[in-house]
């Protein structure tokens, strides 16, 4: 069973999802970053200085008036936040789009790859064929013989 499981683990797709895990949680602490501290901020000073991802409305129990979300969430009131919902879906925008900027740069390097070694195939003199080569062979073998 444990070898296996080394065998398991040494394929190369299983290290490509792992890297692909690692650096989707650092890019996601990224992105988060960006909508927290650039973006939310932005939408805020446009919105008349509010902080769009504490936004909520108690469905059920107390909350002080004013109390941010957090207050609200410890305090075991029901709330409806709205704001951190629309976080979130900036946040899946963000990240959706820089995938599909990635995607596009890499379709665009790999297209650009292999139009180059189009063209060094094709720049490159063709030489004998394989049966030229046999016969040249063939003919300097008899020529030795003789």
């Amino acid at each position: 069973m444990l070898k296996e499981f080394k065998e398991f683990i040494a394929r190369g797709n299983v290290i490509d999802l792992a890297v692909g895990i690692i650096i989707g949680a650092a890019f996601t602490a990224i992105v988060n970053s960006l909508v927290t501290d650039l973006i939310n901020p932005i939408i805020g000073l446009l919105t008349g200085g509010t902080d769009f991802s504490g936004h909520y409305f108690v469905l059920k129990g107390d909350v002080p008036d004013g109390a941010s979300l957090q207050t609200a969430r410890d305090s075991g009131a029901s709330v409806f936040a709205y704001g951190a919902f629309l976080s979130a879906i900036i946040n899946f925008l963000i990240i959706a789009w820089a995938v599909f900027l990635l995607v596009k740069a890499v379709n665009r390097i790999q297209r650009s790859v292999s139009q180059k070694r189009e063209a060094e195939q094709q720049a490159a003199p063709a030489g004998p064929s394989q049966e030229e080569l046999l016969v040249q062979i063939r003919d300097e073998l008899r020529a030795s013989r003789a």
